[in-house]
């Protein structure tokens, strides 16, 4: 909530609104641990969050559901049931944000990585998959995060339909439990960090 107890506003992004998002959720995950798991390179990080970032902003405006802000501080990123696997073409351009000659080395690390998170999502039953969400760092704190995510729960909850992420912080979980997701276990990347799966089923 804000400071004045409304829900600030929030509405379906554009493609227009990928160059502005993709930076404020490189700023949001430059701390991430697994940002810096997989873009080892601190000097690099940034940029190269943006690129992925934006990758997976037009991925999943393409088949999936974007929603952000209207001041663009923050964005949910979700993809539809049935479309959370990743297809060929998408993890190539993925590999593309490693093209540098001191990224290259991490791509084969991440690229398992990355099938380890599509390994162990659930294929059943149908859910919406909360693929990122961050806020910008300057903004943190006025419900931003909370308003997003409401937005599309709310759609889950109408439809009759779960919803699944994994967080990459463990101080997170006690936010996404507020908005009634639970941890269904734990896991490590390959020589990375843990991750905290979590569903929620749909409210009636």
């Amino acid at each position: 909530m804000s400071l004045h107890g409304a829900r600030p506003a929030v509405r379906r992004a554009t493609s227009a609104d990928v160059p502005a998002l993709a930076a404020v959720l490189a700023r949001a995950f430059l701390d991430d641990p697994v940002a810096a798991w997989a873009f080892k390179n601190g000097g690099l990080r940034r940029s190269a969050l943006e690129r992925f970032q934006a990758t997976r902003l037009r991925q999943l405006l393409a088949g999936g559901e974007v929603w952000t802000t209207e001041d663009l501080a923050c964005a949910a990123l979700w993809a539809a049931p049935g479309g959370w696997r990743s297809s060929p073409r998408e993890e190539a351009q993925i590999a593309r944000c490693f093209l540098h000659p001191r990224l290259i080395t991490r791509l084969p690390l991440t690229a398992v990585g990355w099938q380890l998170l599509e390994h162990r999502h659930p294929s059943s039953p149908e859910h919406w998959y909360l693929a990122v969400l961050g806020t910008d760092p300057s903004a943190q704190g006025r419900g931003l995060g909370s308003a997003v995510l409401t937005a599309m729960l709310e759609q889950c909850d109408g439809d009759g339909v779960a919803a699944y992420l994994e967080s990459s912080k463990e101080r997170n979980i006690d936010f996404y439990a507020r908005h009634g997701f639970r941890v269904t276990g734990e896991f490590h990347l390959l020589r990375g960090p843990p991750m905290w799966p979590m569903w929620r089923d749909p409210r009636r």
